[in-house]
């Protein structure tokens, strides 16, 4: 189990009614394939030994001893399998019958858990049959053995205390309270699920979400395994439908009416992480009996599960668009309540014709349409100075006459050559000093223009920068209202591509998507001799696409540096080398860590993604923390 991830199965093997020789030999192929695979927990569907409709023949002795032989045999076949795995049988107690998941594992039989919710509606009538579950967890005698007998039952492989399995059955997960929910109080972090639902128009989609939304609520993984081929057709078909997914997120599915295993990797580090990180997630264990058997599974090395190279943007482009749109909503809202409370009708931007301030100048905008403003009080200046190049230079003006802003420039290099002679500072020398003078100034006039217009300065600094701490401290690192604060530089450019694309005005889209081509750079040494940009940012700090996915990592999901660099691996193996990533990951980690009294003084701004920086709200850390313990992790690394 590396870094985490335990391998997950769920199965639908093909079927045939009352064959319950059959039946166990399909089984068993499935377990055995799925144990090459590496699986190390599997769910088979609901009474998947005799089939789900037997119908009155669950009324026959024959097929319920047939039943037990069969799980016998299961048993006997898997027990050099070092998966948990679950199979459906119905079974008698007490001169009663029960709908049951028999666990088992290395040849024993952990544990039988009964259905609880007996559906009895439309074309179910399974109440003719069956019993529901009682509440008391009993031990009964199953194949000689005595085995632990109840809902209130939950599996733990030894060595490996972090994972707990808990087992619901089919309709549970569709009543009100499903019995996973009391499951997952009591530690349950993998819930399996062997079902027999039939398949009808639409209930494809309703399973899925209700399924996903089950994962999301329990903070959990949830496993769920569907009857399907051969099952009787008399009046209903069954597709097969499995589904694994991890804290409301489909990690995958299988499709309709195709038998066979659908596999993938469930991160219990990363639902442990969540689960301690909300604190109305209670612990309710009374009644429960944890049940712990040997581990012996092999460590996976490859991962089978999709690792995204940019969380922090959806790769599908309606989903995008969709994200783009709502964003800028949140942001502009931000502003325009500001913008009442203080009660101005002017702001004041810094616009250098690169990515950040253009898109800050776009929320601007918004935010003045949307509080009925003219966006004649947006005050836009450019302030050419010893790096401007001739490119972001012109894009400034353009965008600024576009969007119909009032627009001044005022070129700063004679204050900033002045401000060299009053401190002794050699021009030619370009130091930090020599950067660091130029975004003060330049902050220095947005913030005495404020003054002169009765508004206040719109930050345009995001979230990778405060990140990394790529921002001169009281400079551009300074503002009234930072609107781009916890928007990452991947995010921005799928956010200005959003306005140019559907903007219908024809010269702000080809400024925009010619900004949008633009390196990222502070422009704050010369240009080189043809004049073009000669101060790359990604340069001198990396990636950002690296960065942003170091960050989400690090912060929305706590992992440690060893795993980011593990999922950087698998999610850029064809894009950076190892020694690459571990080189920026360093830069990374360092950078934060010493950059923090930055983020400790910085503007309000709106929030608008499960990561956020600010230091009144989701991240409190002390700006003389130590990286240490993180850095000697980083030293181990192998690339």
């Amino acid at each position: 189990m590396k870094y985490g991830y335990l391998r997950c199965g769920a199965a639908s093997p093909e079927v045939k009614v009352a064959d319950i020789d059959f039946n166990v030999n399909k089984i068993t192929e499935l377990a055995k394939k799925a144990e090459k695979q590496g699986v190390m927990a599997l769910v088979f569907p609901e009474l998947s030994i005799t089939g789900y409709t037997c119908g009155d023949l669950f009324l026959q002795k024959t097929l319920l001893d047939g039943a037990l032989l069969g799980l016998k045999k299961i048993i006997e076949n898997c027990a050099d399998i070092s998966a948990l795995i679950v199979v459906g049988l119905p079974y008698v107690y007490k001169n009663k019958l029960y709908n049951v998941a028999a666990v088992i594992y290395g040849g024993k039989i952990l544990g039988l858990v009964p259905k609880t919710y007996i559906p009895n509606y439309n074309e179910f009538y399974e109440k003719r049959y069956f019993e529901s579950a009682f509440p008391e967890t009993v031990m009964t005698e199953i194949l000689g053995e005595a085995v632990p007998f109840g809902t209130k039952l939950l599996f733990s492989p030894e060595g490996f205390e972090e994972v707990c399995i808990g087992v619901e059955i089919c309709e549970d997960l569709w009543s009100a309270i499903p019995p996973s929910s009391h499951h997952a109080l009591a530690g349950a972090n993998i819930i399996l699920n062997p079902s027999a639902g039939n398949e009808i128009t639409g209930k494809a989609q309703y399973r899925r979400e209700l399924v996903k939304n089950q994962s999301a609520r329990l903070i959990s993984g949830y496993v769920y395994a569907c009857a399907g081929g051969g099952e009787s057709t008399t009046d209903v078909v069954y597709s097969g439908h499995c589904l694994i997914c991890e804290n409301g997120r489909l990690l995958n599915e299988s499709k309709l009416f195709e038998s066979g295993l659908c596999i993938s990797d469930v991160d219990v580090q990363l639902v442990n992480t969540e689960r301690r990180r909300n604190t109305s997630f209670y612990n309710e264990y009374e009644g429960y009996k944890q049940i712990s058997y040997p581990f012996t599974a092999p460590i996976n090395d490859d991962l089978i599960r999709f690792i995204d190279p940019m969380p922090f943007v959806p790769s599908d482009e309606d989903k995008r668009e969709e994200r783009c749109k709502e964003i800028i909503s949140i942001q502009a809202m931000g502003l325009k309540k500001r913008l009442e409370h203080i009660g101005v009708k002017n702001v004041v931007i810094g616009i250098s014709g690169g990515l950040d301030s253009t898109h800050a100048l776009l929320i601007t905008v918004e935010a003045f349409r949307l509080a009925g403003l003219d966006p004649k009080g947006i005050i836009t200046v450019t302030m050419p100075c010893f790096g401007t190049s001739e490119r972001t230079h012109k894009n400034a003006k353009l965008l600024c006459d576009a969007l119909g802003t009032t627009f001044m420039e005022i070129n700063i290099k004679d204050a900033v050559t002045g401000h060299f002679n009053d401190i002794g500072h050699d021009i030619n020398v370009c130091d930090l000093t020599y950067e660091n003078s130029q975004a003060r100034e330049r902050t220095q006039v947005l913030m005495d223009l404020a003054s002169r217009f009765n508004g206040f300065v719109i930050g345009t600094g995001d979230l990778s920068e405060l990140a990394l701490g790529f921002a001169t401290y009281n400079g551009d690192h300074m503002s009234m209202y930072g609107v781009n604060c916890s928007i990452p530089k991947t995010l921005i450019r799928y956010l200005i591509k959003y306005f140019a694309d559907f903007s219908g005005n024809a010269p702000l889209s080809e400024v925009l998507y010619d900004i949008l081509d633009t390196p990222v750079s502070p422009e704050l040494l010369p240009p080189d001799k043809a004049g073009e940009i000669s101060q790359v940012t990604e340069d001198i700090v990396g990636p950002y696409e690296l960065h942003d996915f170091f960050l989400y990592n690090m912060m929305r999901l706590g992992f440690s540096p060893e795993k980011i660099f593990y999922l950087a691996h698998a999610a850029y193996k064809d894009k950076y080398n190892g020694e690459t990533i571990l080189k920026w990951l360093k830069k990374f980690y360092s950078r934060f860590f010493a950059q923090q009294y930055k983020r400790s003084a910085i503007p309000d701004g709106p929030k608008v993604g499960s990561v956020s920086l600010s230091p009144r709200g989701d991240w409190r850390m002390p700006s003389d923390a130590c990286v240490k313990l993180w850095q000697d992790m980083l030293e181990e690394i192998i690339p």
